[in-house]
């Protein structure tokens, strides 16, 4: 429930709304947990799972790898070259590097690759589920067999969204950084002994603990929070009558939570 959306409800109906506000993120951590415990768990992984995951893995990782990295190395190489050429203009070339790590590979390409794999694979929801939903068709009547869809994918898209977000966010890290090394030393070698140094001072153990920790949270919500929202929007068709993808504001809300989180953590 939006704020604007408050406006417009009655003062007495507002407790109801908190209610099934409340409700929408119980539902979303109870689905969590769940889906944490069924992949902990290894009578999960039989024949169907492995392969359901290896599906995922190929659609929402494999098959947008390339443009992904791609896209993120040509916006990363300008970012770059805006920052080199900043710090050279006020005389602080020493830091640029630094600065580009830090910005670039530790917030920006992580919150980036959750972003996409969202757009790409966890806000996937089925067409018809939604024509079906916002037409007020009774979920039990309609809709039996795409709850037992995404009951029986739950698992395989949690680790494949999780592996999707962690491998776009690694590969682009490390495409980034070699564009750095490139814009600041070019193709001379002499230049490795410096960078390892600056890399490693950033890139410390707890810095790099915080990192994986951040891009798999990422993960885990592109993964959990839209399958929630088809769940409630599956079960209460009548309540959904926008049309803002269901769990979008949401994710858009904890990935945000998120990242803010970490920098607190980190500079705070």
């Amino acid at each position: 429930m939006s704020l604007s959306a408050l406006l417009y409800i009655k003062p007495r109906h507002w407790g109801v709304h908190a209610a099934r506000w409340l409700a929408g993120w119980w539902h979303m951590l109870h689905l969590g947990a769940v889906a944490l415990v069924m992949a902990l768990s290894p009578s999960t992984y039989n024949r169907a799972n492995r392969l359901a995951t290896a599906r995922h893995i190929y659609a929402s990782t494999w098959q947008v790898l390339p443009w992904f990295t791609m896209l993120t190395a040509l916006v990363s190489l300008v970012v770059i070259r805006i920052v080199l050429v900043t710090a050279q203009s006020y005389g602080l070339s020493r830091y640029a590097l630094e600065m580009v790590v830090r910005v670039l590979v530790l917030e920006l390409i992580p919150l980036s690759a959750a972003l996409f794999a969202a757009l790409r694979a966890g806000m996937a929801f089925d067409a018809a589920a939604m024509g079906l939903a916002r037409a007020g068709v009774p979920a039990a009547v309609a809709t039996e067999e795409t709850l037992k869809k995404v009951r029986r994918d739950l698992v395989p898209q949690v680790f494949a969204n999780a592996f999707s977000v962690l491998s776009l966010a690694m590969v682009s890290s490390v495409i980034v950084l070699v564009l750095a090394y490139l814009n600041v030393y070019g193709l001379s070698p002499w230049g490795i002994p410096d960078y390892t140094r600056t890399v490693g001072r950033v890139f410390d153990p707890v810095v790099t603990a915080g990192f994986v920790f951040k891009t798999v949270l990422f993960g885990l919500a592109v993964a959990v929070i839209p399958s929630a929202a088809l769940l409630e929007l599956l079960r209460h068709a009548r309540r959904h009558r926008s049309s803002v993808q269901p769990g979008a504001l949401r994710l858009l809300f904890v990935l945000l939570l998120i990242e803010a989180g970490s920098l607190v953590l980190k500079y705070i």
